[in-house]
């Protein structure tokens, strides 16, 4: 079996995995733009958008308040990983304590102190990985709102990408 065949064979079972998943989950209005919250409530989203909102700041270009960073993570917490629920309760609850409040109503540079003394804490790394994560997605998740995260990396929305020019898996001058 050649390496082409190997990479052909993987990438038809991840399309098969991919097609199943998409079957299993229903996105229509997880997509819709006026979706609300699922998970968190107003109080939380606001602590969560803040803490996205200084990982990933908007400076000359948006950032994960402006891509709706938190309302892909409200998604994810109800449809993929429910069982990292309880840890933003948790998490929220330390960010409450750490922060002698809400942590939204602080000013940038209290937050930045704050969320120093949690940011090697489980808590802060998974807010991290979500925030990464809905700032890049496809918006249909609820993340990257008008492809912020896509533009700014230079990512095409083509999702229809041409073969290259010529044949390169059959013998020579044969089609497959």
């Amino acid at each position: 079996m050649t390496r082409r065949e190997i990479l052909r064979q993987s990438a038809l079972q991840a399309g098969a995995v991919w097609a199943l998943l998409a079957q299993t989950h229903s996105h229509t209005d997880a997509s819709a733009p006026s979706g609300g919250l699922k998970f968190f409530n107003e109080e939380q989203a606001k602590e969560v958008e803040a803490m996205a909102a200084q990982i990933i700041p908007a400076d000359d270009t948006p950032g994960a308040r402006e891509a709706g960073v938190v309302r892909f993570i409200d998604l994810n917490l109800v449809e993929y990983e429910t069982e990292k629920q309880p840890d933003y309760i948790a998490g929220l609850k330390m960010l409450t304590e750490k922060s002698g409040g809400r942590f939204a109503d602080l000013d940038p540079a209290k937050q930045i102190e704050v969320l120093r003394a949690i940011e090697k804490s489980e808590f802060f790394g998974l807010v991290r990985q979500h925030t990464v994560m809905g700032f890049f997605s496809n918006p249909q998740y609820r993340g990257n709102r008008e492809k912020i995260g896509w533009k700014l990396i230079g990512f095409e929305d083509a999702f229809v990408f041409q073969p290259p020019f010529g044949y390169y898996d059959g013998p020579e001058g044969q089609k497959p």
